[in-house]
């Protein structure tokens, strides 16, 4: 049977290619981990601290500290979390220990926490609920821990999960904010597999992401493996709780093959800003060097909080030059 045409329905939105913005890479919330209004899913087994990752990257966002210690925030701003598994208590709790550890106090962020019990994205009066509190807050990162809470629909099911993530997308459209989904991984699987294989349900959820982080045991040790679908994805990292004469925070922390790495590009990077006299930015410097932004970066970091360099607004100096001038 033919259909009419609908009536009083404007055509598609097009313009010409060379009139879109262009954009030499992806612009960055939080440098490596996080694409600017990007969405995506931070994933593990249980016990592998997906919360308190996911804390660590709300915290960094609203306070503009390097997330885990070590990526830096682009672009910070207000961030909005709903965790289902945790009492608002224990939220604040982290959050506050995250604030004692970097040395911001918690009044001061904007960090907001929905206090309803359930959160339903599979109804349409709870979507509109999110999405009206999103336009009062504005956040630059919304948070949603976890996935299995928000809904009563079946994970296995592409056409039941991609309902849901398509409505996340729209969010993320309407509103310019960034999405971080918490959702489980399977418990058993080949260690050698890639990591979004060990997603738990439908294929849509790593079909969907952006930036994704996942989170698993090897060895003993926690690692962070990271996946980007538009930038190269940086190596893998290990994690560790530290609690040691500070509140609990999660780090990464270098093998000693890794530091033995560092230390030979932290003395490379001495080398070259005291035989050129000039100041250099980081990009100048991981071009000459030919390593990853992230190594740049870690190297950078701890030559400053040594005292042997510092950042001033034409970029890297020794401190020593610094002094003499």
């Amino acid at each position: 049977m033919r259909r009419s045409s609908p009536v009083n329905v404007d055509p598609l939105a097009v313009v010409a290619a060379s009139s879109i913005e262009t954009a030499s890479g992806p612009r960055w919330l939080i440098e490596d981990l996080w694409e600017e209004e990007g969405v995506g899913i931070l994933s593990g087994a249980p016990k592998c601290y997906k919360t308190w990752c996911a804390l660590d990257l709300a915290f960094s966002v609203a306070s503009a500290t390097p997330a885990l210690g070590r990526y830096e925030v682009g672009e910070p701003g207000p961030v909005l979390i709903f965790c289902a598994e945790d009492h608002p208590r224990m939220v604040r709790a982290r959050l506050e220990g995250y604030a004692e550890h970097r040395r911001r106090p918690l009044k001061d962020l904007p960090l907001y926490v929905i206090l309803e019990s359930a959160l339903r994205l599979d109804t349409e009066r709870d979507q509109v609920r999110l999405a009206r509190t999103l336009e009062k807050y504005r956040p630059r990162l919304l948070l949603l821990d976890p996935f299995v809470r928000l809904h009563r629909i079946d994970e296995n099911s592409a056409l039941d999960v991609s309902g849901i993530l398509a409505y996340l997308r729209q969010l993320q459209r309407r509103y310019q904010v960034a999405i971080l989904l918490v959702h489980h991984a399977r418990k058993a699987g080949s260690s050698g597999e890639h990591a979004g294989l060990s997603l738990r349900g439908s294929s849509d959820f790593h079909a969907w992401g952006q930036s994704n982080l996942y989170l698993r045991r090897r060895r003993g040790s926690l690692e962070l493996v990271i996946e980007q679908r538009n930038a190269p994805a940086p190596e893998p990292v290990q994690l560790a709780l530290r609690s040691e004469g500070s509140p609990p925070h999660l780090e990464v922390v270098c093998a000693a093959s890794q530091s033995g790495e560092l230390d030979e590009l932290k003395k490379q990077v001495l080398e070259v800003l005291s035989h050129n006299g000039d100041p250099r930015t980081q990009d100048s410097l991981r071009i000459e060097l030919r390593v990853r932004a992230q190594r740049i970066q870690v190297a950078l970091r701890e030559l400053e909080s040594e005292g042997l360099i510092e950042r001033t607004a034409a970029g890297w100096t020794p401190l020593e030059q610094a002094d003499d001038d």
